[in-house]
């Protein structure tokens, strides 16, 4: 059973950084991917990035030039940086894990981000 903890959430001001950070735990898949969603409130949950076992990497446009996506080699561990963050930032970030023949999806619990004006 594949578990997902995340961290690295935080309240931060507008224009500062924050980096994310989230392990899949139990992974025994040799192709997968990883990534981040987000959902603030009375919004739909938003993908942001997306990165796979062989680090290809794939961004939705809302993220891009702002959020990097990176990944451990070691052990299934993603990263996600914000930059430049602002208020229509904050949201309850969720890691996700994806892997398996008839795909599956695991979630983590989600880390708030709250950014200040």
């Amino acid at each position: 059973q594949v578990q997902l903890a995340e961290s690295g959430g935080g309240l931060v001001q507008s224009g500062e950084s924050l980096r994310l950070s989230c392990t899949a735990s139990g992974n025994h898949f040799s192709m997968w991917t990883l990534g981040w969603y987000r959902q603030a409130p009375g919004k739909e949950r938003e993908e942001l990035a997306t990165i796979t076992d062989t680090g290809f990497t794939h961004y939705a446009n809302s993220a891009k030039g702002r959020f990097t996506i990176s990944k451990d080699n070691v052990e299934s561990t993603i990263y996600l940086h914000l930059d430049s963050l602002t208020p229509e930032d904050t949201a309850t970030y969720f890691c996700f894990f994806r892997a398996g023949k008839i795909p599956r999806t695991w979630w983590g619990q989600g880390t708030q981000v709250t950014v200040s004006s």
